[in-house]
């Protein structure tokens, strides 16, 4: 069995990547890929952990990345002055890669200062949380929003982290959803992937929320966008992964075999106490 999309703790996972690397033993792996956000720190303690455990463990990264809509080849007027946001993820790269440290460097400052706006904004709202409640381990670095969610928790505000999501409020509360990070153009994205040796996958691609109003399905607007990323060097697409149905996944890879693009699965594991539900290994609803 094959899980190419997993989070540990070196991102907005709860787990090491030991710890990772052992439950998918447990869970009947053979080969898994660490894909952190925005970053490579948690690749070389699951590389041995790889080793001693006797499974292959590929080297990965999770860019949050974006584009303008008019920038698609073919695409509806609608799409003009769009921005669309997708994941882009990157496997056997060189995590020596200059270029690729100074980007992640970079993206690393600028969540940096995402967080601290987003922090004084729960504040504002009545939601005492600080920036040590972000922190899930002692050295942590890194804090994304599923980080905010386990914040939200640890001080009584909601009781799971999926409310964080409610419509309307926390994560989804207006003020808090005008603050963003700045993402790289998602050909940059799979430059800079390709440039350190790796391979550009899209990521969860029925998660990518097109211009409304276009009349199309879905399926119609990934053609075209996939039309375009293969142009800028894309090699494949997660086709099942773990809130794709059966249907979703037929589709997504007979659109991706059309193209000569790679077909991945994965889970999207963050930790247990994320989703009780989702484990390493899910795949499909």
């Amino acid at each position: 069995m094959i899980d190419m999309h997993l989070h540990t703790y070196y991102s907005d996972g709860t787990l090491s990547p030991t710890e990772v690397v052992q439950r998918a033993v447990d869970r009947g792996m053979k080969i898994l890929a660490i894909t952190d956000h925005d970053g490579f720190d948690g690749v070389s303690e699951a590389l041995d952990a790889g080793k001693r455990l006797g499974v292959l463990v590929i080297p990965g990264i999770e860019f949050s990345a974006n584009m303008h809509g008019e920038e698609m080849n073919e695409a509806p007027q609608s799409y003009v002055g769009d921005i669309i946001n997708m994941h882009i993820l990157g496997y056997e790269i060189d995590t020596q890669n200059a270029q690729l440290s100074e980007a992640v460097e970079k993206i690393r400052r600028q969540r940096k200062e995402r967080n601290e706006k987003l922090l004084a904004e729960f504040n504002r709202l009545g939601y005492g949380i600080s920036e040590e409640d972000l922190r899930q381990r002692t050295g942590q670095e890194y804090a994304g929003k599923p980080n905010f969610a386990l914040a939200l928790v640890k001080r009584g505000y909601i009781k799971t982290t999926r409310e964080a999501s409610t419509p309307g409020h926390f994560l989804r509360h207006p003020n808090v959803r005008r603050i963003h990070r700045e993402k790289i153009h998602v050909r940059q994205a799979i430059s800079l992937i390709n440039d350190a040796g790796g391979y550009a996958v899209l990521a969860h691609p029925m998660k990518i929320r097109f211009p409304e109003s276009t009349g199309a399905d879905v399926f119609e607007q990934l053609e075209l966008l996939l039309d375009q990323l293969k142009e800028w060097g894309l090699a494949g697409m997660e086709c099942y992964y773990s809130t794709h149905t059966a249907e979703d996944a037929a589709r997504l890879a007979e659109m991706a075999e059309s193209r000569g693009l790679l077909i991945t699965s994965g889970s999207d594991f963050h930790g247990p106490d994320f989703d009780p539900g989702l484990d390493i290994g899910v795949t499909k609803k």
